[in-house]
């Protein structure tokens, strides 16, 4: 049968249903009892009268006897109905099984036991519908496409979905309760921006009809973060959706949750002791692991990781002095590594996809420090060499799991190298970061001295060893209706 024709069928039992009085979408449940309770407490539960509720999975009829497999969030158990007389009002007996659908939610009050087989069943006399449901789901759902595009199918077919957003949760409550342990106070920034930075990458613009102005949707968390601590804070986070306009792979999806944080009179020191602490606690907590194999590396995060100077690697694995950049060298190795990119971007901008070659073939964990000034326009410098940053990022499984640094709060300072980035910007380099005049004003009412951090939910999509479109509730799509 097709689809359409299951449906036609559906809705004619539908009809049915309401000829007979019965509201099939009512607005409320008397459920009681959890599946799971039935099941996981069966010595306390047997012969117990409960009510029950859940999606139908199976329906099995011989004869007099109806078996039906119901599920809820928690569980799954049986209901065991023998063909009585007529059902009551609103309710449908053994009789009536026609009428009911797997999909259907059910409600079922009876007694707790074991079937003739040994299967914990509810032996009810008759069940109540709650939903009528008028799209069958599929025995099996492996399509991609439409996977993602019809989530909440998946997430019944394939229960390992929504299992693996439970723990997404966990990944997240497990950063909040890192962060507030340790004196953290989570702040809500906004998502609309005027001027957009934190981050390079390329914005999704807005309007704003009441103020009839243009906003940006957020990059990044920073530099609202930041003005918190120019505002008297001392330890912030934040944790939420920010957008970045660019295509959909294995490591990036355009909206995805973040989170940043910030503490003043710290540095990068303190960030790395703090944060591969904070990594090693939300794994534990997400995945009960600290051992993980994922994108064909073994990785065992309960060490000390090692620094690594972004110098001295880029100088190690080809020959590239990033202080003195040659561009055609840079283009060269690119191009002989099959990386399509613009190369017409700055030079700093062609060590950057340099360097990407070499985090791809890195295991970790091992701390990536003193990335150039060139690339880091938020950092602050450090005291032993201008030329770099006091900036760091944890680096496993070739991936960039967060990053950080000591936070620049010289406002002179800052205004010069966002002036680089808004010239780069105005030559071509859309993901260039724009000059923002009034985070400058901020620093110079005084920012005192801080660390500030950053990781995505890529942190989450690593360790699950999935793409990210697996790893969240609803990827986007290009639209499409059925």
């Amino acid at each position: 049968m097709l689809l359409e024709d299951y449906r036609n069928e559906r809705l004619r039992k539908l009809e049915e249903i309401r000829a007979r009085g019965v509201d099939p979408y009512p607005a409320k449940s008397t459920r009681n009892t959890k599946i799971s309770d039935v099941i996981d407490h069966f010595d306390e539960k047997e012969g117990q009268e409960v009510t029950i509720a859940g999606r139908v999975v199976a329906i099995r009829s011989f004869g007099k006897l109806v078996f039906i497999k119901v599920r809820d969030y928690f569980g799954e158990v049986q209901i065991f109905m023998k063909a009585e007389g007529p059902a009551p009002d609103g309710l449908f007996g053994a009789r009536d099984i026609k009428l009911l659908d797997t999909g259907d939610f059910i409600e079922a009050t009876g007694k707790v036991g074991k079937s003739q087989t040994g299967e914990i069943s509810v032996f009810a006399n008759f069940v109540r519908l709650l939903t009528k449901s008028l799209r069958p789901l599929p025995d099996k759902f492996t399509n991609k496409e439409e996977r993602y595009r019809r989530r909440y199918v998946d997430m019944n077919v394939n229960p390992e979905v929504r299992e693996r957003l439970v723990r997404r949760s966990k990944f997240w409550q497990a950063t909040r309760d890192f962060m507030n342990k340790h004196g953290f106070i989570e702040v809500n920034i906004p998502v609309l921006e005027h001027t957009t930075g934190g981050a390079d990458a390329t914005p999704f613009t807005t309007h704003m009809n009441a103020l009839d102005e243009d906003f940006y949707l957020r990059i990044s968390h920073e530099l609202p973060l930041k003005r918190l601590l120019g505002g008297g804070f001392e330890k912030v986070y934040d944790i939420g959706p920010r957008f970045r306009n660019e295509g959909v792979d294995d490591e990036h999806l355009p909206e995805h949750i973040a989170f940043e944080s910030y503490a003043a009179y710290e540095n990068y020191e303190d960030g790395m002791k703090l944060y591969e602490e904070m990594i090693k606690y939300v794994a534990m907590e997400t995945w009960g692991t600290l051992k993980f194999h994922v994108g064909g590396f073994d990785i065992d995060l309960d060490c000390e990781w090692p620094r690594v100077k972004y110098a001295d690697l880029l100088k190690e694995k080809f020959a590239v002095d990033v202080f003195n950049p040659d561009r055609e060298q840079l283009i060269r190795i690119l191009k002989e590594n099959d990386v399509e990119t613009n190369f017409d971007v700055s030079e700093a901008r062609l060590i950057d996809h340099v360097w990407k070659l070499i985090r791809k073939t890195s295991a970790g964990p091992y701390w990536l420090i003193e990335e150039p000034l060139s690339l880091s326009p938020l950092a602050k410098k450090s005291t032993e060499n201008p030329l770099v940053t006091e900036r760091f990022h944890p680096i496993i499984a070739g991936t960039e799991m967060g990053n950080g640094f000591s936070e620049l709060n010289d406002p002179l300072d800052q205004l010069g190298r966002f002036e680089e980035q808004q010239a780069a910007r105005d030559a071509g380099d859309d993901e260039a970061q724009m000059l923002d005049m009034d985070f400058v004003e901020m620093l110079e009412y005084g920012m005192p001295p801080a660390c500030g951090w950053g990781n995505s939910e890529r942190n989450f999509w690593l360790l699950e060893g999935v793409p990210g479109r697996e790893a969240v509730p609803f990827p986007t799509m290009k639209s499409k209706e059925d």
